[in-house]
């Protein structure tokens, strides 16, 4: 496994309540780099449910509460997420680089990624059902597509944005966001790559994402604040670095960009 952590060459995007700024020339731009892109002229996935006949599958287990974990596993520790190893795993740090603060944090396996984000939420009710519909007014702005399906984690937004092929050819990047409701918290993950439009591809980063665990913490946070991520320590206990705090509610970086260049750290 290979620990990265983001560098400094670009900045880190800013979006409002964990959802896209449109950004066309960001969009069409970078298109590898594990973003999973169809061609115009490619049939692309029908989404399921689509007629409103299927209902979503129960939510699977996980991710987990720090207060209800009761296994062994040997996590690694990142603040507000814990998460399970898996071997031929690469864990990318995205950096605010005014700040230097962790915003994000992004698993790379058997090439495909996840970007996960925690955040404050209300004790009393969830905040997904609410984002779903901003993420998909967000897409819009960019001239794509964003489909709500029944997934893994429950209902999910299935996003499409018009950007250039390698080849130079008119596709789609194409973007899997899910969501779960904790207690006080939400987790926000984006599936790029096979595994945003392939349910065997995204069956291993699905298991890295129900066995990562949520640190909400005591601290009072308004809903939507992003909850603090720390970089890892190195083997030995030394730590990699210090994020900084910087201003609470920045949202996730923008999954459609590609984020700061990356620097390995072992």
């Amino acid at each position: 496994m290979s620990w990265f952590r983001g560098g400094s060459k670009a900045e880190a995007s800013k979006l409002v309540a964990g959802h896209p700024q449109p950004d066309e020339d960001a969009t069409r731009a970078q298109v590898q780099d594990a973003i999973a892109v169809e061609r115009a002229d490619e049939v692309d996935r029908e989404p399921a449910g689509t007629g409103g006949a299927q209902e979503a599958p129960p939510i699977a287990e996980g991710p987990l509460d720090a207060a209800d974990v009761d296994d062994d596993v040997n996590r690694i520790d990142l603040g507000c997420l814990c998460i399970p190893p898996r071997e031929g795993m690469e864990l990318r740090l995205e950096l605010e680089e005014a700040t230097q603060r962790v915003v994000a944090v992004t698993v790379t396996l058997g090439g495909s990624s996840v970007q996960m984000q925690a955040f404050a939420a209300p004790r009393t009710e969830g905040i997904w059902d609410e984002i779903r519909t901003e993420i998909a007014a967000q897409v819009a702005k960019q001239g794509g597509t964003a489909d709500e399906v029944p997934g893994t984690f429950g209902r999910e937004v299935l996003a499409r944005v018009p950007a250039r092929t390698p080849d130079g050819r008119t596709g789609h990047q194409v973007a899997r966001f899910t969501g779960v409701d904790g207690p006080r918290w939400f987790l926000r993950s984006v599936f790029n790559g096979p595994a945003a439009v392939d349910e065997s591809a995204a069956a291993d980063l699905e298991q890295v994402v129900r066995g990562t665990v949520v640190v909400r913490g005591p601290e009072a946070m308004a809903p939507r604040d992003l909850l603090p991520l720390k970089l890892p320590a190195q083997p030995g206990g030394a730590p990699t670095g210090t994020s900084g705090e910087g201003e609470d509610g920045i949202g996730p970086l923008d999954p459609f960009r590609r984020g700061p260049e990356i620097t390995e750290i072992r």
